[in-house]
Parts: structure tokens; C-alpha cells; sequence
């Protein structure tokens, strides 16, 4: 069930067939000179739309932005801090249990590591406040990089790459401009830097060059049945009180 789409009595109706939404958190961020700034939501929001077809979880809008550190000098990004961050999630879970959600999968098209430990440091707060849902926290692109190595030619391929710039030239080619140079950022090992162009000024990770909409389709049912397993695990998870 698309929350955007359904009527007050369609979803007090739902709350009978499922107890389960998806939550999917996106970014307006710089995607090389070849792919939109809302890549990662693109993405999210049709992976939990076929998740929701097939499991029967209901799909919550997508939070558009995200916590955008590497490419945060680059054109176009714009992000939240991890505090805005963790309060919208927390936000949204709070008031959906209040409206009778009981599961809750956290669902990142977004990869940044801030980003996402953001989100589990969210989760984690929830799990001691509201004793009676279970939560999951899921890298949706993190799930097809490693399901999808017999798939994905370039190496280390991570940012508006072969792997990203397949899936949108699947779901939006008409958003597709073409292609940019392959490039791999060489940020310092251990410290931190102001200028982040200095080291990637391209914003590309990975070959965009040898992307096709053939692989976009199959890492994205890779990403569907992966995130569907995902949430029949939690449905059918049962946890144990812990011991005294």
C-alpha cells in the first residue's frame, strides 16, 4: 500500500493486513555531470514500491534528503545534519506506532556511512523506547553491490558508477545525460578535509561508461528480492526477552 495514494479509512482498512512500513530515506545529492541530483530517492522509492507489491508492507514517502558528507561541496548538494536526521526518523517512527505500525524497516537509497549509522543510532533509541516494534535498517545499495558481483564489471564501484548509472538508465533513462569520465577519489586515509573537490572533483565513483539498462534491471530485482526477504525476516522475527 502507497501511503501518498490511500484515504483515512484505506489505511486504518491496511493497519488489518499489515503492521509493517517501509520507510525510504533518499538524498539530494551531486551524481556526476550524467545523473540527477535525486538519484538515491529514484532509487529507494522503486525498490519499496515492488517490495510493497510483494510483500504487502505498506510504503512510506520518501525523506528527499540526507546527511551528505564526502560530496557536500559539490554543486546541487544539499543535505541535513545527522541531528536533523535522526529526529525525522525518529519522528516518523514515533508517530506511525502511534497510528499502529508495529514494524519498521529504515530503508537508505543513500550509502554514506554518516548517513547510515544515523539511521541505526536512530533505530536503536526507538528499540528502548517502544517495546513492542522490531526495526530493521537497510543499505539498499550495500545489498546489490554484494549480490550483484557477477553483474558489475568496474572495480570499486561505489558512487555514480556503473552500478547507479545502470539502474536509472532502467527506471528514468530520459534522466540519463549521457555518460561522465571514470574516477576514483583519493581522499586522505585517516584525516579530514575541508576542500573534498580537491580530492574528487568529478563526484563519480566507479565507470559510468560501462553501465547498461539491461544490469539496471537486474540489480534492481537483485535490490527487490533482497529487501523483500529482508521484511518477512522481521514479520516472522520473535525476540526473546533478555535474561535476568
Amino acid at each position: 500500500m502507497i501511503l501518498d495514494d490511500v484515504t483515512m479509512p484505506e489505511y486504518e482498512r491496511g493497519l488489518a493486513r499489515s503492521r509493517t512500513v517501509l520507510i525510504p530515506f533518499g538524498s539530494l545529492e551531486e551524481h556526476g555531470a550524467h545523473l540527477p541530483l535525486s538519484t538515491d530517492t529514484l532509487q529507494v522509492v522503486e525498490v519499496c514500491r515492488r517490495v510493497g507489491e510483494r510483500t504487502g508492507a505498506h510504503v512510506a514517502p520518501a525523506v528527499a534528503y540526507g546527511v551528505c558528507r564526502s560530496t557536500r561541496n559539490h554543486p546541487g548538494t544539499v543535505g541535513v545534519t545527522t541531528a536533523t536526521l535522526r529526529a525525522i526518523a525518529v519522528d516518523l517512527v514515533r508517530d506511525f506506532h502511534r497510528h499502529g505500525m508495529r514494524r519498521f524497516v529504515l530503508i537508505s537509497g543513500h550509502a554514506g556511512k554518516t548517513h547510515l549509522l544515523t539511521l541505526v543510532d536512530a533505530g536503536e533509541q526507538l528499540l528502548e523506547e517502544l517495546p513492542d516494534i522490531a526495526v530493521s535498517v537497510v543499505s539498499e545499495y550495500d545489498e546489490i553491490r554484494e549480490a550483484g558481483r557477477d553483474v558489475v564489471s568496474a572495480r570499486d564501484d561505489s558512487h555514480a558508477g556503473e552500478i547507479e548509472t545502470s539502474r536509472v538508465l532502467f527506471l528514468r533513462p530520459e534522466l540519463v545525460r549521457g555518460t561522465s569520465p571514470a574516477e576514483w577519489p583519493d581522499f586522505p586515509e585517516a584525516r579530514l578535509v575541508r576542500d573534498k573537490r580537491r580530492h574528487w572533483r568529478g563526484g563519480v565513483w566507479g565507470d559510468p561508461a560501462a553501465a547498461s539498462a539491461e544490469k539496471g534491471r537486474r540489480l534492481t530485482e537483485l535490490a527487490v528480492e533482497r529487501v523483500a526477504a529482508l521484511v518477512r525476516e522481521l514479520e516472522e522475527y520473535e525476540e526473546t526477552p533478555n535474561a535476568r
